[in-house]
């Protein structure tokens, strides 16, 4: 076998000498389609090496505490790679023969193999052997049409083509126990990372379809000029959800106070940008980002003087709430920015003048902003003021219009 993995070697180096740009039209499809092949063909070898690395004990005889150990250590691979390969070297040496003989082959990928191993072993425990053997066929078939996630889906209903007397009680049961799985198996996790928080988790089916349907209508793109990846839009749908719930006022109390985000900073910091604020968890966030939270009604300005003393603690003074923000939410009609669509309910109030340079909370100081807009005010040079007739108009940076001619939405206009 070395001898022959060794001319193997040397014929796939012949084909990586030969550079990709000179094949044309079918000669390359055809170069990819083989390169394939030998590619799965390949993945079968290993998976029957692997195997037999398991079976034989070599690898405790070496002082490792298990195959994927080794294989890790051996190969640099990950854990998760690594007990990946090890199990699907066992599903695939005790599964069908003829599945074997299709990855073997090259007919089917190791990924459809492991689909293929999971729905006959389910039909076999729900129906018998003989279902069994008619499920390996009917998937193989699939399997030249359909990637792994396509085979997985028609693999679910797979009873239904081979024993349909018991596919009902079947689906029944499939599914209560993996209602059971999804329930016991939920979690989600918020770790810091540079500063930032990675969010992971596992969330069951119920609660996924919760998160969808709240998240997909906040992900639309906000007009052409929105250059925001389909992960950034749901990172700030995901935070407009979240703003949305503290202004409700209906979550519960924390530690016997409301739910408030906390922004700790320095008086001087706040007014002349000189410092960064810092969460109650926390992280650092810039003067000016400190500036803009400090303008939400569920956002808790902790200012502290040059020796720690706290000088404000967010007085309801400063917040548009009440008949303040009733008014603005009257006049605006939902986010004031030009060709923004966002209701009221998603909006912030936004000093005009700010509440840190001796702007007042009043209608005429103010005016409804969505996240993304009190963002883009606050950070990207556009300039907000109250014209004549008492309505907010806002004056664009000069590398976006050269005449900074002042803007007003028109989508929420009630005449």
């Amino acid at each position: 076998m070395r001898a022959d993995l060794a001319r193997v070697h040397e014929a796939v180096d012949a084909c990586v000498a030969v550079p990709a740009w000179s094949l044309r039209g079918q000669d390359l499809v055809d170069a990819l389609d083989a390169a394939v092949a030998v590619q799965q063909k390949v993945a079968a070898l290993v998976l029957g090496l692997v195997r037999e690395v398991d079976g034989s004990g070599l690898a405790r005889e070496q002082g490792a505490t298990g195959t994927a150990a080794w294989l890790r250590n051996r190969l640099r691979l990950s854990p998760g790679a690594a007990r990946l390969l090890v199990g699907d070297a066992h599903r695939l040496d005790a599964g069908p023969e003829a599945v074997r003989e299709a990855v073997a082959a090259g007919a089917v990928s190791v990924e459809q193999a492991r689909v293929i191993a999971t729905a006959v072993e389910t039909v076999h425990r729900e129906a018998g052997a003989a279902a069994a053997d008619k499920a390996v066929g009917l998937l193989l078939d699939w399997a030249g049409e359909f990637d792994p996630d396509g085979l997985r889906r028609l693999s679910h209903r797979i009873l239904d083509h081979v024993a349909p007397q018991i596919a009902d009680d079947a689906q029944r049961r499939a599914l209560e126990a993996a209602e059971k799985r999804d329930h016991r198996d939920r979690y989600l996790n918020l770790s810091t990372q540079d500063g930032r928080v990675r969010l992971t988790g596992l969330l069951d089916v119920e609660t996924s379809a919760l998160l969808r349907t709240v998240l997909d209508p906040l992900t639309r793109p906000h007009g052409q000029d929105d250059d925001r990846t389909p992960g950034q839009r749901r990172h700030d749908a995901l935070a407009d959800v979240c703003r949305l719930a503290l202004r409700t006022g209906d979550l519960p109390d924390n530690g016997s106070e409301a739910t408030q985000v906390v922004v700790t900073t320095s008086f001087d910091a706040l007014v002349g940008q000189l410092d960064a604020g810092i969460l109650d968890a926390g992280q650092a966030l810039s003067a000016e980002t400190v500036r803009r939270l400090a303008c939400d009604a569920q956002i808790l300005p902790a200012v502290l003087g040059g020796t720690g003393q706290v000088l404000d603690v967010g007085r309801q003074r400063r917040l548009f709430t009440g008949p303040i923000r009733r008014a603005l939410v009257l006049r605006d009609g939902g986010c004031a920015f030009p060709g923004c669509d966002r209701p009221p309910r998603w909006c912030a109030g936004h000093h005009v003048t700010h509440w840190s340079a001796g702007g007042r909370t009043a209608v005429e100081n103010g005016v409804l902003l969505c996240a993304r807009h009190h963002r883009v005010v606050h950070h990207d040079g556009w300039q907000v003021r109250i014209a004549a007739d008492g309505h907010p108009e806002f004056v664009p940076p000069a590398w976006i219009d050269p005449r900074q001619q002042a803007r007003r939405s028109t989508y929420h206009r009630r005449c």
